[in-house]
């Protein structure tokens, strides 16, 4: 589950930050200038797909109620959602159809696609940990 959801990521977001592009053919290209970006969604990626399998095994095994593993699904919403209204035909698309807010919305998250993509890192991250913890506190066998 986890490399599908990493697969998934990476591909979607790849296709939305124009890393991929399938006319005139399937041509994957990163720029010199943009490979922080692709680094980061790879990260992100990874991240999420490890966050999300992990939190579904806590709610699934465990018991454990949605609200301790929601804040996974909110790292990947902030990561996936921090360069998808960057690129043109989403951004085109948002403006288009939420004029000055949706203009506002897309020049925020051009500008700060990098620090948001570092926040949902940040927030993946300790996400991991906590599960972790919890899934190792609650497996303990005891004397």
């Amino acid at each position: 589950m986890s490399a599908s959801v990493f697969f998934f990521l990476l591909f979607t977001l790849s296709i939305i930050s124009e890393f991929i592009f399938f006319s005139p053919k399937f041509i994957f290209y990163v720029p010199l200038s943009a490979s922080i970006s692709f680094a980061l969604i790879v990260i992100v990626s990874i991240l999420s797909g490890i966050v999300i399998s992990l939190s579904i095994y806590r709610i699934r095994m465990m018991g454990t109620g949605v609200r301790k593993s929601g804040s996974g699904l909110l790292g990947s919403i902030i990561g996936a959602g921090a360069g998808a209204c960057s690129c043109g035909s989403i951004g085109f698309a948002i403006i288009s159809a939420f004029g000055a807010v949706g203009g506002m919305a897309t020049a925020f998250l051009t500008n700060y696609e990098i620090p948001l993509r570092l926040g949902s890192i940040a927030i993946l991250a300790y996400t991991y940990y906590v599960t972790v913890k919890g899934i190792t506190a609650q497996c303990k066998i005891t004397k």
